[in-house]
């Protein structure tokens, strides 16, 4: 078994002063000769210096005999081969005594070449600027017979890259930005019904950072500069390299059936992984490993294990294997493709337990302040209601992780090894899928009531008990569109479906993708169903690149022939459209946050608004509705038939004085007047009873009177 070597590279990382911007080094090392050659290669570290010409090169390998051999140096770059050049080891211009004759047992040499300007100024200047340089290197050895009988290969690069731990610490920090503004946004609404989170939320950027993750995991060759960037958004799916739980999750394995001999953490630290396309590479911590043996280990060569060389690859023995798709991805992050589920269920039940935690904590602090002052009043609900908070946390969490945790769990059911990580993974799969189901069926039983009761949907959005139980799920769609949330749970199920089930088979899985994609753009187009302009815009670009980069992603199809430089230049693009869109959501959430603290409250202000409209309408009704005496006409035994305005004045009263009696007259007179209305008034109907002078009232005179209650006949009883 070959030992890979990566010293150049691991020096590069501890000391990227030292090396120049103008020299290509080989990173890892893999068998390119089946495995059948007499000489087995452990160890090989090449580089190439621009502003000398010259190639150093330093082999270690065992033979089983002694042979004389000639060596044979290809260099491609992007699928061109740029330099080929074949030297024999006896030569006296190219002399190496530990390769002449190649010695029986271990073996170690370095030495120097001089390459002519006219190859190298065939390899482009932006070969060592680009990051993530796609190109390898092949020494291959002959013997007299012009028989190959030892190959091996290494990536090259040139010190640049665009995984960057720093990466991931900004995409996080956007993510934790976007949960702060969410929850501010909540926190101002206050509950309210009907209220919706301004774009882009946490899900949404979440969603977003996972889509750029799993675009790293088809089965397709990608460029090596493309496979470097999807790595720094592994976080948000759940994968989070720590040595400690890796090696928990091993003793998991080995007690419940699972095989370490090629599949544990410890022997994936010292493994070149081999891509399909022959590019290498070689896990951080084999990285780190092999940066400190640059510094103890003797530049001078050695046979059979004299020297400091052969005992530094003898101790760095390693192996190498193919991968792709899933497994590629995430051993690239030191995880074991066997540990892949179990490492996901682990953070999962670390997130869910800090959750637990931290809102039991919060109301314990509510309690204590409850005892010794007085809170605002915002807290009260999360004071009386933190077991419903913390049960919809954790469904939100399951909302977010589910295409990612379908991905995985099925993952787990054709790779893994393990019975009982298996069956978590399918209790955890059912469990996850009967919940949101069971949130579905019951959502949608509110609304077949509503609609039988009222004849429309809307209490979804304008009870409080209703909202505050289920608005996670379509708090930001339109009324006529709270059903969206089904086909988004169907998207995020067949995403993880088809790139788990078609893990292998590139062009499926490609395909695939696509389609869902594309069918997704047409939902939102059609419907645009979220309540704000801001939200379907922002959604619906979102949604515009994922289908680009499933485009672009079929171009890295091998079925498809497309050459190494096309594939390079579409991953550069893929790169800059997919941090382009990045940056843009960072700065949405940075405005939206100004907005948060700036911008008053459109709730409260509505309530604020609506409370002095009706003090308004009170003050309004209360002038209107002033209580005046009731002016009631003279009696007939007062009133004086000379005067012609006697009769007219108790009318014009009457016709004035509608919304109460005037000011000046008293209670008295209103009873006294309403008295002797009824009275004089049915002798005036029903007898015909004139006044005291024997003439008829004018007719001005008459005024409403009470019905005929038959008081007439009582009175006289």
């Amino acid at each position: 078994m070959w030992t890979s070597s990566v010293v150049a590279f691991a020096s590069l990382a501890l000391l990227p002063s030292v090396l120049a911007t103008d020299i290509l080094k080989t990173s890892g090392v893999s068998d390119c000769n089946n495995g059948t050659s007499s000489i087995k290669v452990n160890n090989v570290d090449i580089s190439f210096d621009r502003s000398t010409n010259n190639i150093d090169f330093d082999v270690s390998g065992t033979s089983e005999q002694v042979q004389y051999v000639t060596a044979e140096l290809i260099v491609k770059a992007y699928g061109v081969q740029v330099y080929q050049k074949e030297f024999d080891p006896c030569s006296s211009d190219t002399r190496v005594d530990q390769l002449c004759p190649v010695p029986k047992g271990t073996f170690a040499a370095n030495g120097t070449q001089e390459i002519p300007s006219s190859y190298t100024s065939l390899i482009p200047s932006i070969a060592y600027s680009l990051p993530d340089l796609d190109g390898d290197a092949q020494v291959i050895l002959k013997n007299k017979g012009g028989q190959q009988i030892a190959c091996v290969q290494s990536g090259v690069t040139n010190g640049k890259t665009v995984e960057v731990p720093a990466v991931s610490y900004v995409a996080a920090a956007v993510a934790a930005a976007a949960l702060a503004v969410s929850l501010v946004g909540a926190a101002a609404t206050g509950a309210h019904p009907g209220s919706s989170t301004s774009s882009p939320g946490f899900s949404e950027v979440m969603w977003w950072f996972q889509g750029m993750a799993m675009n790293g995991m088809h089965s397709v060759p990608y460029p090596t500069i493309y496979r470097s960037f999807s790595k720094n958004f592994a976080f948000s799916t759940g994968l989070v390299s720590w040595g400690s739980m890796q090696k928990s999750i091993d003793s998991f394995r080995s007690h419940t059936g699972g095989n370490l001999t090629n599949d544990s953490y410890e022997s994936l630290k010292n493994t070149t992984l081999v891509f399909s396309d022959g590019s290498t590479t070689q896990t951080t911590t084999s990285i780190g490993k092999r940066a400190l043996s640059v510094f103890i280990r003797d530049v001078s060569t050695s046979v059979n294990g004299t020297g400091s060389s052969a005992d530094s690859s003898s101790s760095d023995s390693g192996s190498s294997h193919l991968v792709q798709g899933i497994q590629g991805y995430v051993e690239q992050l030191t995880i074991p493709q066997a540990n892949t589920f179990m490492t996901v269920l682990l953070i999962f039940a670390i997130v869910v337990a800090a959750i637990v935690v931290g809102i039991l904590l919060f109301k314990v602090i509510l309690e204590a302040w409850a005892l010794f002052g007085k809170f605002p009043k915002s807290l009260t609900t999360f004071r009386k209601e933190y077991w419903r908070i913390m049960a919809q946390t954790i469904t939100t969490l399951i909302l977010l992780l589910y295409g990612v945790w379908t991905l995985y769990c099925i993952f787990q059911f054709t790779h893994g090894d393990s019975w009982a990580a298996k069956l978590l993974a399918a209790l955890t799969l059912g469990t996850f899928t009967l919940l949101l189901g069971f949130y579905t069926w019951k959502i949608w039983s509110i609304v077949q009531k509503l609609k039988k009761l009222e004849g429309n949907a809307d209490a979804l959005y304008e009870n409080k008990e209703t909202w505050k139980k289920y608005k996670l799920f379509y708090e930001n769609y339109k009324r006529g569109y709270w059903w969206l949330f089904v086909p988004a749970i169907v998207y995020m199920f067949a995403k993880g479906c088809v790139l788990a089930a078609g893990d292998g088979h590139g062009m499926f899985q490609t395909i695939g993708q696509l389609v869902i994609e594309a069918l997704m753009l047409v939902v939102l187009l059609w419907s645009r169903p979220y309540n704000r302009k801001s939200g379907n815009w922002i959604n619906i670009v979102i949604q515009v690149v994922r289908v680009v980069s499933v485009v672009c992603i079929l171009v890295f199809v091998e079925e498809l022939g497309i050459a190494q430089t096309t594939k390079t230049i579409t991953g550069v693009v893929l790169i800059v459209v997919q941090s382009g869109l990045t940056v843009i959501l960072a700065i949405l959430i940075f405005v939206n946050s100004i907005i948060s603290c700036c911008k008053e409250n459109p709730h409260r202000k509505r309530r604020k608004a609506a409370k002095e409209n009706l003090s308004q309408d009170i003050e309004g009704d209360a002038f209107l509705m002033t209580p005046n005496p009731y002016t009631s006409s003279p009696s007939r035994h007062t009133r004086k038939v000379s005067d012609p305005a006697q009769g007219y004045e108790p009318m014009r009263a009457n016709a004035f004085s509608r919304f109460g009696p005037r000011p000046e007259e008293s209670q008295e007179t209103l009873v006294k007047g309403a008295a002797g209305m009824g009275y004089s008034g049915y002798r005036s109907l029903s007898h015909g009873r004139s006044d005291v002078d024997g003439s008829p009232p004018p007719p001005f005179s008459r005024e409403p009177r009470l019905p005929d209650l038959a008081f007439e006949q009582y009175r006289h009883k």
